[in-house]
């Protein structure tokens, strides 16, 4: 009985989460904001690009102390927070116009980004807890898949909005309704009870921790663990980011976000240039967010059977073959289905990363220490937007915004070869040893 309550809890805490992802998700359909700005307000690509990349920027920063936060506070105080955060963001936002930048500088780049951080970080850890090590991949993707879910219903709803209410009141609207939902959904979060074990799991065993000294005191002396011995599989955040581990999963992530979120940001304005008269760009956005939430999933159980470094490979590898081939998509047809497959590879690099941190440093400070790993999401996701709109503005076409990322995407596929998970750490122990004979006599 009591196994089967937790399981229900478990579902609904990970159904929660993506339900969270799902309004959270709205940093996704900047592109078809961005496009209205720069085709009504005046706005460059550049200007257009720096309220996503900021939020970009603030996301992936609040990620580390929204994940250190909900491992002491609980995930649904924090992703109250992130709730009310986000949605007041985006009403702030409503306040812009034409010559009046700071207010979607502010509320859409700082706050509703900073939201969004804290929403994020607290959905996937609290899920992963409630299941064993051999559905994380899962569980991390089903979770995860929300996020670029939210573009297929938040893309097209935006530009009907966009188009027959403006801008201002877009923001408004849209920063209601989520504050409403993510705050809704947020008070269903919860970490399981002291002590919990998930069925399959093997419970941790009580021991010393690695990280003391072995001292030798009276009738005791230390010694070299056997090779059997017990083994400490939760890093703390210090203990992660001094590994190579840590290292090589940052530069990937890092390379493979930049890559992803060139593209992803500028696809609706990507649409206006390769295919001139036709106006698809939102449905493109929601085609590539299909592809972006299908990723997730995929990824996660591909994971669960080969192995999360596996998938990594054969993912970076396609990616970069489809930011070359995107540059010839130059019909509706191969749009839509590159942009589907472009989706597909970065959905699924944002359910790699977490399950492989859990699986290299544990989930006991998963929160944290997802949050310094996703920091390279958050370089990738700020110099790549930003790099693109740049390189628009100089040569007025995508097409070494393409080259730029197959290469980044190459060197994230070659770190795969070198990274291994951290070796088992052994826990000290100690054994009494026998008195020496003159002690012995003693009486």
């Amino acid at each position: 009985m009591a196994r089967g309550f937790f399981l229900a809890r478990g579902w609904i805490v990970t159904l929660a989460g993506l339900g969270i992802n799902c309004a959270l998700g709205v940093l996704y359909a900047w592109s078809v904001v961005a496009k209205t700005l720069t085709a009504e307000w005046g706005w460059s690509a550049g200007e257009a690009s720096l309220p996503y990349a900021l939020a970009v920027g603030v996301f992936a920063l609040s990620m580390v102390f929204a994940g250190r936060a909900q491992d002491r506070l609980g995930p649904r105080v924090v992703a109250t927070l992130g709730g009310v955060l986000t949605g007041s963001g985006l009403m702030l936002a409503g306040l812009a116009g034409p010559d009046r930048a700071w207010p979607v500088v502010v509320g859409f780049g700082l706050l509703a980004g900073m939201g969004i951080g804290l929403g994020y970080a607290s959905a996937t850890p609290a899920a992963v807890k409630w299941f064993p090590p051999a559905r994380k991949g899962l569980i991390t993707g089903i979770v995860v898949s929300g996020f670029g879910l939210a573009s297929v219903y938040i893309a097209p709803l935006t530009n009907a909005l966009l188009a027959s209410r403006g801008v201002a009141e877009t923001f408004f609207i849209l920063g209601g309704v989520f504050l409403v939902v993510c705050v809704a959904l947020a008070q269903l979060l919860s970490n399981p009870p002291a002590g919990y074990v998930p069925k399959g799991a093997v419970a941790p065993a009580v021991t010393q921790p690695a990280s003391t000294p072995a001292v030798a005191v009276a009738g005791t002396a230390a010694v070299d663990p056997p090779a059997d011995a017990d083994h400490d599989p939760d890093y703390d955040w210090r203990e992660m980011v001094r590994t190579r581990q840590f290292a090589l999963l940052w530069l990937m992530y890092a390379f493979s976000a930049f890559a992803g979120l060139m593209i992803i940001g500028h696809m609706a304005n990507i649409a206006a240039e390769q295919l001139t008269g036709i106006e698809l760009g939102f449905l493109l956005v929601a085609v590539l967010a299909i592809g972006n939430a299908a990723g997730r999933i995929v990824a996660g159980v591909v994971s669960d059977r080969i192995g999360e470094l596996k998938t990594m490979f054969a993912v970076f590898a396609l990616q970069a073959g489809l930011m070359l081939a995107l540059a010839q998509a130059t019909t509706t047809a191969l749009l839509a289905l590159a942009a589907a497959a472009v989706g597909f590879c970065y959905g699924a690099n944002l359910s790699l990363f977490p399950s492989t941190t859990a699986g290299f440093f544990g989930t006991k400070h998963l929160g944290v220490n997802y949050g310094l790993v996703f920091t390279a999401w958050g370089f990738g996701g700020v110099f790549g937007s930003m790099t693109a709109g740049t390189i628009v503005d100089t040569t007025g076409s995508y097409s070494t915004a393409y080259v730029v990322a197959a290469v980044l995407c190459l060197l994230a596929a070659g770190l795969t070869f070198v990274t291994r998970p951290p070796a088992p750490r052994a826990v000290a122990t100690v054994r009494p040893i026998a008195q020496p004979a003159e002690e012995r006599s003693v009486a």
